[in-house]
């Protein structure tokens, strides 16, 4: 069984990566769709009692943030794997700038996510790691290379 946790600034292609690589495989775990922490718990609990493959879509900028996830996997026997979705804020800005609605976000709100990122590490307990850019409108996924 699968934890997956994406981790990148917004308007990076977290979502857009998920719907191409996990839709038919891993239930989608998004405080954007699920709007509190309490919500995300119960859907955790439910994943891991049913041995349910997930992907953790959510900013996870810090170590912190993603140390919870990575725990929890390994309570439940699951591998932990990350994908860091490149974060040039100005790349991201452009692509926000293109959305419209909620999917729009505040660009101070992007501006505060970059400043808190922390690029993840093996060291923090994944199993894997990869890293995502995009590059003429597709993903490429290299394995971690400490490139950034």
């Amino acid at each position: 069984m699968e934890t997956i946790i994406f981790c990148g600034i917004q308007a990076t292609g977290k979502s857009t990566f998920y719907q191409q690589h996990f839709f038919h495989s891993h239930l989608r775990i998004s405080l954007d769709l699920l709007k509190s922490r309490y919500r995300e718990d119960l859907f955790l609990k439910a994943c891991y009692k049913s041995q349910l493959p997930f992907v953790v879509d959510n900013t996870n900028p810090g170590k912190v943030d993603r140390l919870k996830y990575i725990q929890l996997a390994k309570q439940h026997k699951f591998r932990s794997i990350g994908y860091y979705f490149q974060s040039h804020i100005e790349d991201a800005l452009q692509r926000n700038s293109r959305r419209s609605g909620k999917t729009c976000i505040p660009e101070i709100g992007i501006r505060g996510t970059f400043k808190r990122l922390e690029p993840p590490s093996p060291d923090e307990g994944f199993d894997e790691l990869y890293y995502v850019t995009i590059n003429d409108n597709s993903f490429v996924i290299k394995p971690w290379g400490y490139e950034i």
